[in-house]
């Protein structure tokens, strides 16, 4: 950092020498971490101009129709595009995808049918999963009302898959197997692309007819393969996350296999119709540019995370994953220890938004979720995790997710202003 920006950073920011000098330190040890990413950034880079390039994009593919969204050029086209990426036969790229939780609960219940078994092979899903499976709440068309057996098989001691457990848990009725890749409220390290392709291999060396289905939110892009290069029939997640590129001001996608998308967008819209119907409502065009753009998105946010990581851990606080670890999601989970830490960090990261950085976050009950969360989002679209965030649920041992970050400039201002944060009530000592 030069002795501008710090000057600006204490004069315009009000932030201390020492939470500058902190970070700087830190910093300086993960420079060699930081040039693998941009490796990645590249190789993905070019492998999505080469789809645009190979299903001739131009800006017909921007313009959108009415009605019931019959012969969308754009929409066809972006899918296509999306496809190629992600190298599977179809895909389902939609505004009308509301998030990620929406995502997956087409896939599970498109494909999913009574006496059907889903088995979760990496644990408790997702809080907001929860409902959708029927683990909690009183149903409402959740998966167990509709007859569908649901199993959860844990992850080992060391946070690794449990294939020993995992082949014990399948029974002639397993019809799906699903892992979530990222790390959720959990205190673990995301699942690696060379374990998803051992998961599938071993799944497919048991049964080949069993669906094997990828949680993708927050991995997309962090590896030069993604879950369908390597045997998964089926990923879903959200457009605010990392594939929007930050452009995308709503919605979700399903790729992999036609017969099983092919399902999905029946269970999306209704049977016959699928996915031949459903408006863009002109957003092909920043779908497109924000995944034109997401490499270097995402670039930015996991550096960020690493940096978060470091400082953290520097500071001699548990943190998951550790700055060397092996990134599979743009997650960085550190452990604060009180309810009071917790709020410093995410208040902190908020006053570091573009927008509504005037407000302070406090925790609430939110649908979907199990505590009160905590969730600092300072967004141009609201609820974007691919821009600079954090969230905690209200539980022991306190612990806040930090990611996002639509530069790492930016991202690294937010590492700055939590520790001020936490610094300035006293929270922390440098």
């Amino acid at each position: 950092m030069d002795i501008y920006t710090e000057k600006l950073l204490t004069d315009k920011f009000n932030i201390d020498k020492k939470v500058i000098n902190t970070v700087a330190s830190s910093e300086k040890k993960i420079a060699d971490i930081f040039a693998g990413f941009d490796d990645i950034m590249t190789f993905n880079q070019y492998k999505i101009l080469d789809a645009f390039r190979k299903n001739r994009i131009s800006d017909v593919h921007f313009s959108w129709n009415t009605g019931y969204g019959y012969d969308d050029p754009g929409r066809e086209a972006l899918e296509k595009v999306w496809a190629d990426v992600f190298s599977a036969e179809a895909a389902l790229v939609r505004p009308i995808i509301v998030n990620g939780t929406h995502a997956l609960s087409l896939t599970l219940s498109g494909i999913l049918r009574p006496g059907d078994e889903l088995i979760y092979c990496t644990g408790r899903p997702y809080d907001t999963l929860e409902e959708t499976i029927g683990i909690r709440g009183s149903g409402k068309g959740s998966l167990k009302d509709f007859g569908i057996i649901y199993k959860q098989v844990e992850l080992s001691e060391d946070g690794s898959l449990d294939f020993d457990a995992l082949k014990k848990a399948i029974t002639p009725d397993t019809r799906m197997i699903s892992l979530q890749r990222a790390t959720g409220y959990a205190f673990r390290k995301a699942v690696t692309i060379p374990e998803i392709k051992a998961w599938t291999a071993f799944v497919k060396g048991i049964r080949p007819d069993i669906v094997c289905m990828v949680d993708n939110c927050y991995g997309e892009f962090l590896d030069t393969l993604e879950p369908t290069d390597l045997g998964a029939d089926i990923i879903a997640g959200s457009l605010i996350k990392n594939p929007g590129g930050g452009l995308a001001l709503t919605g979700g996608y399903i790729t992999g296999r036609k017969d099983l998308v092919d399902l999905v967008s029946y269970r999306m819209t209704a049977p016959g119709i699928g996915g031949e119907c459903g408006l863009t409502f002109g957003q092909t065009r920043n779908m497109l540019q924000g995944l034109f753009m997401a490499p270097s998105t995402v670039n930015g946010a996991i550096k960020g995370a690493v940096l978060c990581g470091q400082v953290f851990s520097d500071l001699g606080y548990e943190v998951c994953p550790l700055p060397d670890d092996k990134r599979s999601d743009i997650i960085q989970a550190v452990k604060l220890g009180s309810a009071e830490a917790v709020k410093a960090f995410c208040q902190g990261i908020q006053a570091a938004a573009p927008v509504d950085s005037h407000v302070r976050p406090e925790p609430w009950g939110m649908p979907g979720y199990e505590d009160d969360v905590i969730m600092a989002a300072g967004a141009f679209v609201q609820g974007s995790s691919i821009e600079l965030s954090a969230d905690a649920p209200m539980r022991e041992p306190y612990t806040a997710y930090f990611q996002g970050g639509l530069t790492y400039a930016h991202s690294m201002f937010g590492v700055i202003n939590a520790l001020q944060e936490l610094y300035s009530r006293g929270i922390v000592n440098i």
